[in-house]
């Protein structure tokens, strides 16, 4: 069995995939809380932007913490269109949870489907981008912490939607983000105590792209998205601020 190393850069890469999971629980919340407060197409905008904040921001926290993980004996490269496949997945399951909660007329049931169904589809985000290492030796699985992690993915994915539906003051909002960034981080390393590599050496060259090469400039391209999403949203009105706008002009020259 080759030695496995989560942490190889040290801290940074549990911090930063932490940073960034809490960034993309953030901006969603903030965003289905727009969301909540608008109709027609402006709802769906916003609902489609909470899923690829939320969607982004978890797959990001994935291969961020991927970019610590070595095999002692092998190097590791990785798959494009798979690791390319986990992130629409990421996106596309996380949507149908927000979309759930935006236009299902039973909150309690809404929450539940989109809780499980947001949950199992970043657990398979999850063992996709896995699926997409390519070493020299054989990836295997302890079958309780895949368990667990899913268990963790779908209770961190419906605390998220319960958040987005429930949660408005801004400081409970932050707070909420800071608990998703550890529950989705916690799935994350879950999953990955249940991994062991068989290694073979071999001097036959892998195939795919090395971390550095695919998967760091997409994560640092996701990341600005992430952030500046997150201004956009910010210097956005909320349709409190609207509707007083509104008011305001409506009112006569001598009232305002």
């Amino acid at each position: 069995m080759g030695h496995l190393d989560h942490a190889a850069l040290g801290w940074l890469t549990p911090v930063l995939s932490y940073v960034m999971a809490c960034a993309g629980a953030a901006l969603a919340l903030r965003c289905t809380l727009r969301a909540l407060g608008a109709e027609g197409r402006s709802r769906r905008n916003w609902l489609v932007t909470a899923a690829s904040a939320m969607g982004t921001g978890i797959w990001t926290m994935h291969f961020a913490a991927m970019l610590g993980f070595a095999v002692g004996g092998t190097e590791i490269r990785y798959d494009v269109p798979l690791t390319v496949l986990s992130l629409v997945t990421a996106v596309v399951v996380v949507g149908a949870g927000f979309f759930a909660i935006g236009y299902g007329p039973n909150r309690v049931r809404a929450l539940a489907t989109g809780g499980l169904t947001t949950g199992i589809g970043v657990a398979v985000m999850h063992y996709i981008g896995m699926a997409a290492l390519r070493l020299h030796g054989e990836v295997l699985y302890d079958f309780r912490p895949v368990v667990l992690s899913v268990v963790i993915a779908v209770v961190a994915a419906t605390a998220a939607l319960w958040a987005a539906l429930t949660l408005r003051a801004p400081v409970a909002v932050a707070a909420a983000s800071l608990v998703m960034g550890g529950a989705v981080s916690s799935m994350h390393y879950t999953g990955m105590l249940a991994v062991s590599v068989h290694v073979s050496p071999s001097g036959t060259a892998l195939p795919g792209v090395s971390a550095m090469q695919f998967i760091f400039p997409l994560a640092v391209g996701l990341g600005a998205y992430l952030f500046l999403t997150s201004a956009f949203v910010a210097l956005s009105p909320t349709a409190r601020e609207r509707a007083a706008s509104a008011s305001v002009q409506r009112l006569p020259p001598e009232a305002a």
